[in-house]
């Protein structure tokens, strides 16, 4: 049965070119992306110097494997998450809080924080099946964040310092987090674009 469940794999693959930039991610429920978004408008200004993430392309990524992976390694790589997913359970995740890295003074990065430790450890679990198969590890610790936007002109963003500020304690919802997908990034002079390639659900027992 599960070799079958490969082989269709294989076969969805075939298509891909030989490389491909890939990555893994959930996404949160609709009334928080929504909630998300609210903060997103309220926050951006004309030429503020960020460039604020669309509704569409609100993600958690759980593990980034890379900018040219062989596409021939996906198949292997889509039964290591399916086990995976198949044994852990959907569960709730709270989105609350506006963070940034390195961090709110000098922002590259603004996030929104995600609170919950089956979230961590489903993220740990996604790196270890990754690693197994040769993957490379990330440098650094997973820590459960949403991208809302990256700074393109640090020197254009003082003005939006305080408001972040004023922000870093929005609250926007608990989501059930219920599968995992696989999706291929497709960079481009207008931005990137994301194709999903598989859906993995949790359908552990809780």
């Amino acid at each position: 049965m599960f070799a079958g469940f490969v082989t269709r794999f294989e076969q969805s693959f075939a298509s891909l070119p030989d490389k491909v930039r890939i990555f893994l991610a959930i996404r949160v429920g609709d009334d928080v992306e929504a909630a998300i978004y609210r903060l997103i408008e309220e926050l951006r200004a004309p030429n503020d110097g960020v460039a604020w993430a669309r509704r569409d392309k609100l993600h958690v990524t759980l593990k980034f494997l890379g900018t040219a992976i062989d596409s021939a390694r996906l198949a292997p790589l889509a039964e290591a998450v399916a086990e995976v997913s198949k044994a852990a359970a959907a569960f709730q995740v709270r989105t609350r809080g506006i963070g940034a890295f390195p961090n709110l003074r000098r922002p590259r990065v603004l996030w929104t924080g995600l609170e919950s430790q089956l979230l961590i450890r489903l993220a740990s679990q996604i790196e270890d099946a990754a690693a197994h198969l040769g993957f490379e590890r990330a440098e650094r610790p997973w820590a459960p964040h949403l991208t809302i936007a990256r700074i393109r002109d640090p020197r254009r963003v003082r003005s939006l310092l305080g408001r972040l500020q004023e922000a870093n304690q929005s609250e926007f919802g608990e989501s059930r987090v219920g599968e995992i997908a696989l999706y291929r990034s497709h960079l481009s002079s207008n931005g990137s674009t994301y194709e999903r390639l598989a859906t993995f659900p949790l359908s552990g027992s809780e």
